[in-house]
């Protein structure tokens, strides 16, 4: 496998929260559940998209799949939190790349992170970034229960 690599052609990006009374790693399963992913074994990825990658809608994919993810996930007891990601899919010939954001704060706060990430990101590289998508999942965890939410950029071999 000399000089071989697995690159990704496609992604999709999804996001999902969960609550359960039982435990933290719970409500994580039931918001990767409500994200459409839960049955797959994630391997987290850093946040590269390679050039000429396409994004698509979600699909489904076979259970136990093995699949690279660049994931946001925020998690609590009490309160609120949130997850976001922001991503540029690149140029034709520049690879793309993306930025998570996590934390007990509000959707607002999230997307001026995520802003000010992805900028500097772009201004490492050289690149102008305009055409930025951003998701944010927020969740209220009522008292006594665990919370959880999402976001996910699936990459597709």
């Amino acid at each position: 496998m000399k000089g071989e690599s697995v690159i990704p052609r496609k992604y999709f990006v999804v996001s999902g929260k969960g609550l359960s009374e039982v435990s933290m790693l719970n409500a994580y399963d039931r918001a990767l559940l409500d994200a459409g992913i839960g049955n797959y074994n994630l391997v987290p990825v850093s946040s590269i998209i390679p050039p000429g990658a396409e994004e698509i809608e979600p699909i489904k994919l076979p259970p136990g799949s093995i699949v690279f993810v660049v994931i946001a996930k925020a998690e609590g007891r009490e309160g609120t939190v949130s997850a976001g990601m922001a991503w540029y899919s690149g140029e034709s010939e520049e690879c793309g790349f993306v930025v998570e954001a996590h934390g007990n704060t509000d959707i607002g706060e999230i997307g001026r992170r995520l802003k000010s990430m992805i900028e500097e990101m772009g201004k490492a590289r050289g690149i102008n970034v305009e055409a930025v998508k951003m998701r944010i999942e927020t969740l209220d965890i009522p008292k006594g229960l665990y919370g959880c939410v999402i976001v996910a950029l699936v990459m597709v071999v």
